[in-house]
């Protein structure tokens, strides 16, 4: 029997949700309508949803909201991480229609459909998270409109289509095509810092400005040698979609970065995951990944735990560490590689968000650490 919820059934139009491995969640549309494939995973969070439909490093999935409520405050513009919606897909339990926020500017739903983002809401978001940590996250389609007839004629066909899907070329979708102008923080610029984008959250250029940084954004096929000629004094890796590996060309460009042995480097999320695959260590795809605000991670020289926000479906391989890279944050839960600092050269990267809005900002500490090591390498020219 096909797990099918009818929750507030005929208010809208019906909707599916297929999955590659054939179950089929009936519930209603919301945001546009049509068809939409997608890698579909879930987030824990309870708040954040305007930055997790905005956060790039979600480009080619269809997102599963844990939290039963989604839509409760509305939209407001200041809380995004980019200026569109990234996600390939968007599945609530129950989808609020009247927002009480005195920020608000907007229903969810009214931003789905602007933004071109087809949902489905009023299925059982539990037992489809419950699936795919069982199963591993899956491929998989939603349908609404007319596009619901292709279920009845072609199901075969679209299961196919669905197994067929691969997230390919993911950073260069979403980087910036041009750098921007630096801008500072609008008081006394301490440190010149590259922002190297490969699907940046808007929240760590804010938190870098915040301490008085002066930031370039840069796009993602911006070389070693034009970095450095413009002679930043620290280089922050961003977040990002997709398999690192993939990224082949800009591994190389991060190696060159590397070699100079001198400028201080800050990796977060992606940026974290192709820092380590320069330096010669290995990545490897979790089974459901970790989504949310609730992870927590353990500094492996205190003991100390902290609550993080994450965002990500690949690891850094624990076995494949060499002698200079010391895992300096390690997942409670999994036991998975949360954080590297490099011994041999001024570089350290984590897994989760420091930067996390909405979300904890227990290792928020971790942006001063980046301006200390910039502080000891000018104090040491």
């Amino acid at each position: 029997m096909l797990p099918v919820n009818i929750f507030n059934k005929g208010i809208m139009c019906n909707a599916y949700l297929i999955l590659a491995d054939g179950t089929i969640y009936e519930g209603r549309s919301i945001g546009a309508t049509g068809s939409t494939l997608g890698e579909t995973v879930f987030t824990t969070g309870m708040t954040g949803y305007l930055e997790t439909l905005t956060d790039p490093s979600y480009y080619g999935q269809i997102v599963t909201q844990t939290f039963p409520l989604i839509g409760n405050y509305g939209v407001i513009n200041e809380d995004f991480e980019s200026k569109q919606s990234w996600v390939r897909g968007y599945i609530v339990r129950e989808l609020c229609d009247l927002p009480s926020n005195f920020r608000c500017q907007n229903n969810l739903n009214t931003f789905l459909k602007t933004q071109g983002i087809i949902g489905i809401c009023g299925i059982d978001t539990r037992a489809l998270t419950k699936r795919l940590r069982e199963s591993g996250v899956m491929n998989g389609m939603i349908l609404s409109g007319k596009e619901v007839e292709k279920l009845e004629k072609d199901k075969t066909g679209l299961l196919q289509k669905i197994r067929d899907y691969k997230i390919e070329h993911a950073v260069e979708k979403v980087s910036k095509k041009e750098g921007n102008p630096s801008t500072g923080s609008g008081t006394a610029d301490i440190f010149n810092v590259i922002l190297w984008d490969f699907g940046a959250k808007a929240n760590i250029q804010r938190e870098l400005e915040k301490r008085g940084c002066k930031v370039t954004v840069v796009p993602y096929n911006t070389t070693a040698e034009e970095i450095l000629k413009m002679k930043p004094d620290g280089i922050m890796l961003s977040n990002g979609p997709g398999d690192p590996a993939e990224n082949v060309e800009i591994i190389t460009e991060i190696k060159k970065i590397c070699e100079t042995g001198t400028l201080p480097v800050f990796g977060i999320c992606l940026g974290h995951q192709m820092l380590a695959l320069a330096r010669g260590c290995k990545t490897s795809k979790l089974k459901y990944g970790h989504r949310g605000g609730n992870h927590p991670c353990k500094d492996t020289q205190t003991g100390r735990v902290y609550i993080t926000s994450q965002n990500h479906g690949y690891a850094v391989e624990s076995t494949s560490l060499p002698e200079y890279a010391k895992m300096s944050f390690v997942n409670v839960n999994d036991e998975t590689v949360e954080g590297i600092t490099y011994t041999d050269i001024p570089a350290f990267s984590v897994q989760f968000h420091p930067e996390a809005c909405g979300g904890p900002h227990d290792t928020n500490f971790l942006f001063d650490r980046f301006l200390k090591m910039m502080e000891e390498n000018h104090a040491a020219k």
